[in-house]
């Protein structure tokens, strides 16, 4: 038994380490290499050495070595190494390999095996990835670990029941058993989507705004980004909010990735097909949206694969609302830091909601606007024109009346994003629409003769920009998924420049 595997964080995703072992003549030494940190690689060598004592193991006369493979692609660190480390001295002479098998667990000096607090987050990583199938893991753990599913896990409570097990492998059933996801799904070459109908926050509730809740469905069918501007108390926090219960089915390996974000946010993990729903604040730094030092992760990254959503995007600073073109754009942010560099993923949907003028009563028929021409276009000026290009829907909402009724409601409209999900992953489409590469939009955003006429007379009447007429695609094929059409008809691209920005 030479070799085991653990696993590390290197920004925000799991990778796998070779825990390996070698017993060479010399003088009596204990040392970790592998670019393992100071404090895991001292703390982890008493910590080692005093579980193994405590379990009348005798160390040999030789020098044993500890590598972290591979040594210098990224920093180890964390307790979580300490069993796999252990089993590899008390085991040194055992010829069975194990090089497959995953060990975490943090020893106590009398050989306690206990919970470490990256264990669930990394777990769920490597799982995510598809890079472990059996683990053996802190007995305290497997009451949350077994909600994970597809991976076998045996729990110990201690080293020598560690090492019990290994020598004893064959004969021992796993504690947990590989499970799937008990959720509604339907499967799609070979890929399963879970969703759930559940609405606890209904689009019923929303009188009136017909125009401002079909842009809604647009933006949850393809994942485009929207603007929502109005008077105060017209709906636009209601809108939004009630968006996460109608976006498009998720896989496993998306509930997945949800599930290690809830936990990096100090959550518990809930495995639930229902997509994270970040609000962040005015006043928030651009630390905690952007993530900061020690590989924090900042909101922009919790919110990936769900919805992002600023209230008062004017008041947001400078600073952050043009930091935020890159991730809107290239659906991933890079974060510097000195000897570190992290890229993590950003593919959210981004939800913006903000008042038509600073006292908000602009278009507002019962009110009296306070504010003046310059007042209005300082507000308005806060929002560059890059920053404005990345918004796929520009929604001005109405008054609301007291004549208004509610229309749809949130199982309706969702029925409608399913049904296009499908009708856009039947014909092959990976990503959602409002997220395709250049590549994508050639290949799937097919247009009708009369609809790349009226395409080409926009370019020409509006000036629009490379970047806005590839939006104008996008958005006009969800709408056309919408009305499950293969092709994007004229009808389709003159709504979808409807919501262009003026």
């Amino acid at each position: 038994m030479k070799k085991l595997k653990c696993a590390t964080y290197e920004g925000l995703d799991a990778k796998v380490v070779d825990v390996e072992l070698t017993l060479t003549k010399g003088l009596p030494s204990f040392s970790i290499v592998g670019s393992a940190t100071a404090l895991t690689s001292a703390g982890s060598n008493e910590r080692i050495k005093s579980a193994l004592l405590s379990n009348e193991y005798k160390f040999p006369p030789k020098r044993i070595t500890i590598n972290l493979a591979p040594s210098d692609d990224f920093k180890k660190s964390g307790s979580q190494f300490d069993l796999s480390i252990a089993l590899l001295i008390a085991m040194a002479e055992r010829e069975a390999d194990f090089s497959e098998w995953f060990v975490f667990g943090e020893l106590g000096l009398d050989g306690e095996v206990k919970e470490n607090r990256q264990l669930y987050a990394l777990i769920l990583s490597l799982a995510n990835q598809n890079l472990i199938q059996k683990a053996v893991v802190p007995k305290a753990a497997l009451q949350k670990l077994s909600k994970i599913p597809y991976i076998d896990f045996y729990g110990v409570d201690s080293l020598r029941e560690a090492k019990e097990l290994f020598e004893n492998i064959e004969q021992i059933k796993a504690h947990t058993k590989s499970a799937s996801l008990e959720h509604d799904f339907y499967e799609i070459d070979g890929i399963k989507y879970y969703y759930q109908k559940k609405y606890p926050e209904n689009f019923i509730d929303v009188k009136g705004q017909e125009v401002a809740k079909r842009a809604a469905l647009i933006a949850a069918a393809g994942f485009h980004n929207i603007l929502l501007e109005g008077s105060p108390g017209c709906g636009k926090s209601m809108i939004a909010s009630r968006l996460r219960y109608i976006l498009p089915p998720m896989t496993n390996e998306e509930i997945l990735e949800v599930a290690k974000l809830q936990t990096l946010n100090m959550q518990e993990p809930d495995f639930k097909p229902l997509r994270p729903f970040i609000a962040s604040h005015a006043t928030s730094t651009p630390a905690s949206i952007f993530g900061g030092g020690q590989g924090k992760i900042g909101e922009i990254g919790l919110a990936n694969k769900g919805i992002l959503f600023f209230d008062e995007l004017p008041h947001f600073s400078a600073k952050v609302l043009e930091s935020l073109r890159e991730p809107l754009q290239e659906n991933r942010i890079r974060i510097g830091r000195i000897n570190q560099r992290l890229v993590y993923e950003t593919n959210f949907l981004f939800v913006a909601a903000m008042n038509p003028c600073p006292c908000g009563n602009l278009l507002d028929e019962t009110k009296e606007c306070r504010c003046n021409e310059l007042e209005i276009q300082r507000y308005k000026n806060r929002l560059s024109d890059p920053f404005l290009d990345r918004i796929d829907l520009n929604v001005v909402m109405q008054n609301v009346s007291s004549s208004d009724k509610p229309s749809l409601s949130s199982k309706e409209m969702h029925k409608e994003v399913v049904r296009a999900h499908i009708f856009a992953k039947e014909r092959g489409q990976k990503n959602f629409n409002g997220k395709m590469s250049d590549t994508e939009i050639e290949e799937f955003c097919v247009m009708s003769d009369a609809a790349a006429e009226v395409l080409d007379m926009a370019v020409q009447r509006f000036a629009l920009s490379f970047r806005s007429i590839k939006k104008v695609q996008k958005v006009s094929r969800t709408i056309a998924d919408l009305a499950e059409s293969k092709l994007i008809e004229k009808e389709h691209l003159l709504e979808a420049l409807s919501y262009r920005r003026r």
